[in-house]
């Protein structure tokens, strides 16, 4: 098998998959797609097309079980962030052990994992089906996940993001959201015939601040730590020697369990009434542009359970239960009523330029999703 996964690893990392909504005129999912469809062509999986938005297309392979049983869905994304500051992102490299390239551990390792699981389970007798869902566009807005929840559910599902195989049974949400403070123009020799937008939007950061301050002192949770609160993007002002009547504060808060876009957009709006305050020719709004829920299972879940037999099976321990940081497609499962965990390999570098997957854990990878589907499906 580790030849199997090695190889097929490989070639997935060799096609150019960035994300063209994070990098522009970047080459997207459709090469990546193919590849997958007829990966498991030859192997005859069945496999359907989605492509909704042209030229972000997703792929699910299916091995149909024989009926009544369980349905299992693996989700594994085809996308990847940019390649700035890789000589050769696209070109794997190994070295002891480790694969290194865009995509080797985010998440191209699953992928294959998924694939070479999938391969196995053929024939294998099962009573209920096993999706593997390559979905598109996970790094920016999940159009691919979306689009798979359109047509497929399932009894239960793993997503195969990296997690060092262990058990990531929970992860932050975030809510970004637009801040507008308008002012009054004036010429800056007299900045008192005016009302500074920019100047405002500093006191609304410094609120800002003040408030993640206070959810830093709140209950942490248990694996989640704390919610945050940030100003990440700013644009004011017109010109020199112009009062700034309008400025702009794109802000991003780390949700968890609990907490939604109406928490966070409270917050924002807090700071800025502060900001504003006093001065009635400044006035403040705030919308929420984006939102993804946290995610978050229970312990004794029945697919986290059978993750977990199949995990000390295999590597002969016990597998820790962690929470991510970072949000996932897992959510998206969840709120769509598919009981999810996070199983993936181990690596490092994601998102940087020293990205890199273990190789064993790969395999193991691919044994642990096999086995937990001829439990699952029997």
């Amino acid at each position: 098998m580790t030849t199997e996964v090695v190889s097929l690893l490989r070639s997935l990392v060799a096609i150019d998959s960035v994300n063209p909504s994070l990098s522009e005129g970047a080459a997207g999912e459709t090469l990546a797609a193919h590849a997958v469809r007829a990966w498991c062509e030859a192997r005859g999986i069945e496999t359907t097309w989605l492509e909704a938005t042209p030229g972000r297309p997703s792929v699910v392979a299916r091995v149909p079980g024989s009926g009544g049983g369980r349905s299992l869905m693996l989700n594994a994304h085809l996308d990847t962030v940019g390649v700035a500051g890789m000589a050769s992102p696209f070109e794997p490299r190994s070295d002891g052990g480790r694969l290194y390239g865009r995509g080797t551990m985010d998440m191209k390792a699953s992928v294959a994992a998924c694939l070479v699981a999938l391969e196995r389970l053929q024939g294998a007798g099962l009573a209920g089906d096993v999706l593997f869902t390559a979905v598109a566009d996970e790094e920016h807005a999940s159009l691919g996940t979306l689009e798979v929840l359109g047509h497929y559910g399932a009894d239960a599902a793993i997503v195969t993001e990296p997690s060092g195989l262990d058990l990531h049974v929970a992860h932050r949400g975030f809510v970004v959201l637009e801040a507008t403070i308008h002012g009054l123009a004036s010429h800056t020799s007299q900045p008192h015939r005016g009302a500074n937008a920019v100047a405002a939007m500093g006191r609304a950061l410094v609120a800002l601040e003040e408030i993640d301050d206070g959810l830093r002192r709140a209950r942490a949770h248990p694996r989640l730590g704390h919610g945050s609160l940030q100003g990440v993007l700013i644009e004011g002002g017109r010109e020199l020697f112009t009062t700034p009547d309008r400025c702009v504060l794109q802000v991003e808060r780390r949700t968890l369990p609990g907490e939604d876009g109406r928490t966070a957009l409270a917050d924002v709006e807090t700071a800025l009434a502060a900001a504003v305050a006093g001065d009635d020719r400044l006035s403040a709004t705030a919308h929420v542009t984006v939102e993804r829920a946290p995610f978050e299972v229970a312990d004794d879940a029945p697919i986290v359970l059978a993750a977990e037999r199949a995990l000390r099976a295999r590597t002969g321990r016990a597998p820790s239960r962690l929470g991510a940081p970072y949000w996932m497609d897992a959510a998206l499962l969840a709120a769509a009523g598919i009981p999810t965990v996070v199983v993936g390999p181990l690596g490092g570098g994601i998102h940087a330029a020293d990205e890199w997957v273990d190789v064993g854990s790969v395999e193991t990878l691919a044994l642990v999703l096999d086995d937990v589907a001829r439990a699952w499906c029997a």
